[in-house]
C-alpha cells in the first residue's frame, strides 16, 4: 500500500522582510530561534526589501514561499511592500511586527541627533499602516509595549536574547594598576551621546585621579570632547553589525557603563546593555531606573548610579578599589545574562506562533 503525504501547511514557514534593521532582526529571531526552528523542520526564509528590485510587484500570482506563511516585519518596510502585503493578506498566515524603540518619542526627543530623528520621522510615517496590517506586536520591553498597546489591540514582550558567548575571566587576574589598568568600556550607539555626556565629569575626575583606569568609548568622532582628549580614552569608529559581534567576541572589559537619563525615549529600552555588558566579561554600572533596577542586583551583579555623576564616580571607585568583589560580581552577571538571555525564551515564544 502506498501511504499518501499530507502536505505541510505553508504556517510552518516563516518569512521575515528584512528592512536594514540588521542588529534587531538577528538579535530576536534570526541567529537567536530560527535556528532552532529550522531543526523542527520549520521553514525560515529572508527577504532584502531594499533590493533594487521587486519581483512581484506587478503579478497577481503569489509566490510558493508566501502562501500561507507567517511574515515577521521590523521596525520599517518601503512603501511597495506595505501595499503588496495589503494586496495579499488574506492569503498569508500570521503577520507579526517587531519593534525595539520608541520610535514616536525619538522623533521628538532633541537630545539624539539629527540624522537619527529623520530615520525614526520615515518610521513613524510608515507605522500606522504596518499596525493596521499587523496580527501582533512584539516589543522588546514592558514599558514599550505599554506604550504600544494604544495603538494595537494585542501586543507581546520577548525581551532580548544573548548572542555572544560569554567568556571566561582571565582579565580579571591582574588587579587593576599603572601598568595594567582596568578597562572601562562604553558602547552604546549614536542615540546615547547625551546619556554619556551626563556622566563625562565622573569619568574625567577618575582618569585625573588615577592611573590604573583606561576607557573605551566606540563613538569616534562623536564622542564628547571632554572624553577623547584624555590620554587614556581609546575612541575606535563605531562597527557594523557583524564587526561589532566578532570586536566584542575578543574584547574584554572590567566595568562597563550603561546611563539611561529620563526620557521619553530612554524609557522603551529593553535590558540589552546588560547582556551586552556581561557578553565581554565586565560589571554595569547602570542607571537605576527601569529596565535596568528591573534586572541588576545592586552590589551582586551590577551597580546602580542615581542620576549624579559623583554616584557614578564612586561605583567606579567601589569596583576599581575591590578586584576580588567585582570579579565575583562579573561572574554573577554572566550567570544571569545566560540566564534570561538564553535562546530557549526566543524560540518558544516563535515556536508557539508557528501554527
Amino acid at each position: 500500500m502506498i501511504e499518501r503525504k499530507i502536505p505541510r501547511k505553508r504556517q510552518h514557514r516563516w518569512v521575515m522582510l528584512r528592512d536594514r534593521a540588521y542588529p534587531t532582526e538577528d538579535i530576536y529571531f534570526l541567529v537567536s530561534a530560527a535556528p532552532e526552528l529550522k531543526k523542527l523542520g520549520i521553514e525560515v526564509d529572508e527577504v532584502q526589501t531594499r533590493s533594487h528590485w521587486f519581483p512581484w510587484r506587478y503579478t497577481r500570482a503569489l509566490p510558493a514561499m508566501f502562501e500561507e506563511a507567517n511574515v515577521l516585519v521590523c521596525r520599517s518596510l518601503p512603501t511597495v511592500w506595505l501595499k503588496w502585503l495589503a494586496r495579499n493578506k488574506h492569503k498569508l498566515g500570521h503577520i507579526v511586527y517587531l519593534i525595539d524603540d520608541n520610535v514616536k518619542a525619538a522623533v521628538h526627543d532633541k537630545t539624539l541627533p539629527d540624522s537619527y530623528r529623520r530615520r525614526m520621522k520615515d518610521v513613524v510615517h510608515y507605522q500606522p499602516a504596518i499596525l493596521a496590517l499587523t496580527d501582533e506586536v512584539v516589543a522588546s520591553s514592558q514599558q514599550l509595549a505599554d506604550t504600544l498597546k494604544t495603538q494595537h489591540s494585542k501586543v507581546s514582550v520577548l525581551t532580548p536574547p544573548l548572542l555572544a558567548s560569554l567568556p571566561g575571566f582571565a582579565h580579571f587576574d591582574a588587579p587593576p594598576s599603572s601598568k595594567t589598568p582596568w578597562m572601562v568600556g562604553f558602547y552604546g550607539t549614536r542615540a546615547h551621546v547625551a546619556d554619556l555626556e551626563h556622566i563625562a565629569p565622573a569619568m574625567v575626575d577618575l582618569h585625573h585621579q588615577r592611573k590604573d583606569v583606561a576607557f573605551e568609548i566606540m563613538l569616534g568622532q562623536y564622542t564628547p570632547k571632554a572624553l577623547s582628549s584624555l590620554a587614556r580614552c581609546y575612541t575606535p569608529a563605531p562597527l557594523p553589525w557583524d564587526a561589532f559581534r566578532e570586536y566584542q567576541g575578543q574584547q574584554r572589559i572590567h566595568i562597563g557603563l550603561a546611563p539611561l537619563w529620563p526620557t521619553e525615549f530612554n524609557a522603551g529600552k529593553s535590558y540589552i546593555k546588560f547582556l551586552d555588558i556581561a557578553a565581554m566579561g565586565g560589571v554595569g554600572i547602570y542607571s537605576n531606573r527601569y529596565p535596568y533596577n528591573e534586572v541588576v542586583e545592586h552590589g551582586v551583579d551590577g551597580m546602580l548610579a542615581n542620576d549624579d555623576p559623583n554616584d557614578w564616580l564612586q561605583c567606579m571607585k567601589i569596583l576599581l578599589n575591590n578586584p576580588a568583589q567585582t570579579l565575583a560580581m562579573a561572574k554573577n552577571a554572566a550567570k544571569k545574562a545566560a540566564s534570561i538571555g538564553h535562546h530557549q525564551h526566543a524560540f518558544d515564544f516563535w515556536r508557539a506562533r508557528t501554527s
